[in-house]
């Protein structure tokens, strides 16, 4: 909890050198989406990927996939240093990873400009290493994009939705908007985890909930 925390670990992205290792093992999981049936792991032909960190990734990631245009959606580790972690190695702020999901998406249904407005108003993006209670660099706000115009459009919602955060008394974004790296599964249990256990924690909220 928030108030209580004293670990100033837990609040830096270690350097390569300092992360922990990890390992070549992947993750188990099961093939299919719990909610669509359709690949975890694709390949999906012609469909467009992005990933989002926007705290803890169970609740987050129901945002996204009762979404039109959406064909899959896993919850996963990124934008860190430590080979295949698992959750207690991502919690420990040893890792440098973001708890994030990954929205495989087909352009021709879906613009990325919704997918974003999904990003910019369920969470609060001015928080830092934290998000609502969830604290430690797991829970940063992050866009991670595979394609320039992703990059260019993210950083242009950045802006507006700056000015309306300014005008409702909100600070800076803190959110990254950086490129892609590799994405690790994380495990089985935490896939459509709200899916699986429908009155399970989520701490999602943006800053204009409720008007």
């Amino acid at each position: 909890m928030f108030a209580g925390f004293t670990d100033p670990n837990k609040l830096t992205i270690p350097s390569k050198n300092e992360a922990l290792t990890g390992r070549d093992t992947p993750m188990s999981i099961h093939k299919s989406h719990a909610v669509f049936g359709t690949p975890l792991q694709g390949p999906w032909p012609a469909m467009a990927e992005i990933s989002f960190g926007m705290g803890c990734f169970w609740g987050a990631e129901r945002k996204f996939w009762v979404c039109k245009g959406v064909v899959s959606t896993a919850v996963g580790y990124a934008a860190g240093h430590t080979k295949h972690p698992n959750y207690e190695e991502v919690c420990s702020g040893r890792t440098g990873h973001n708890e994030v999901v990954r929205v495989i998406y087909d352009p021709k249904i879906l613009a990325f400009e919704s997918l974003l407005s999904i990003f910019w108003e369920n969470h609060n993006p001015t928080q830092g290493m934290r998000q609502g209670n969830d604290v430690g660099t797991q829970y940063r706000s992050g866009i991670y994009w595979s394609t320039p115009d992703q990059e260019s459009i993210s950083k242009s919602t950045n802006i507006q939705f700056q000015s309306r955060l300014t005008a409702g008394g909100f600070g800076g974004i803190t959110t990254e908007i950086i490129q892609a790296t590799t994405f690790y599964f994380a495990e089985e249990h935490h896939q459509q985890y709200l899916h699986k256990n429908p009155g399970g924690y989520c701490g999602l909220g943006g800053c204009f909930s409720g008007q």
